[in-house]
């Protein structure tokens, strides 16, 4: 089963694509957390992503699409992927649907993290407080900055997905269990199958 969680940066995508990774096996690909795998590896692509981003541009969306193929080709994608940070334009979706359908792929649900803007700052405020290694993202002006690309970019692909129906919506400002249960139900998991 292959899925996307949407939502702004706060809305705790992260936190539920690793719940789904520990419980039910599907693999969580953050892109972010691809590149800075690739750079580290000092592979081709991530010589190519480093040569790009030390020139301050954004990697293009043909980069990460062969990224993530390349990627949900590994046998720990088998069970399925979870996508995290990707797409973030309408273009990057098209993208990602064409690349799948290559690969004999697709998705079977857009999960939208939906949450008050307001309340984000205050839920980026608490995890800055309580997390011993702080992120660069935590901070109310940086948060203020995401959240208008977020606005801006990638609410656009919400539609999108709408329209193919594959989009799901979750309150993503319940407590983080219900959350949780919230996606499960949408999924058709048991939680009580829960390893």
């Amino acid at each position: 089963m292959n899925l996307i969680l949407l939502g702004p940066p706060g809305a705790g995508k992260g936190t539920q694509a690793k719940r789904l990774e520990e419980r039910y096996g599907l693999k969580q690909l953050s892109t972010g957390d691809m590149l800075r795998a690739a750079i580290a590896a000092r592979t081709p692509l991530g010589q190519q992503v480093q040569e790009i981003l030390d020139r301050g541009d954004l990697v293009t969306d043909a980069v990460m699409l062969d990224m993530i193929a390349e990627r949900i080709a590994q046998p720990d994608c088998d069970r399925g992927f979870i996508l995290d940070g990707f797409p973030r334009t309408v273009p990057q979706a098209e993208g990602l649907d064409e690349m799948l359908a290559r690969h004999g792929k697709s998705l079977a649900v857009v999960i939208e993290m939906r949450v008050d803007e307001a309340a984000l700052f205050t839920r980026i405020a608490n995890r800055a407080a309580l997390s011993t290694e702080k992120r660069a993202d935590d901070t109310e002006e940086t948060l203020r900055k995401r959240l208008g690309i977020y606005r801006e970019q990638t609410a656009p692909i919400i539609p999108y997905y709408r329209d193919k129906g594959l989009l799901k919506v979750v309150d993503g400002m319940a407590e983080m269990d219900a959350v949780t249960h919230q996606i499960e139900t949408i999924l058709g998991f048991q939680p009580a199958s829960a390893t």
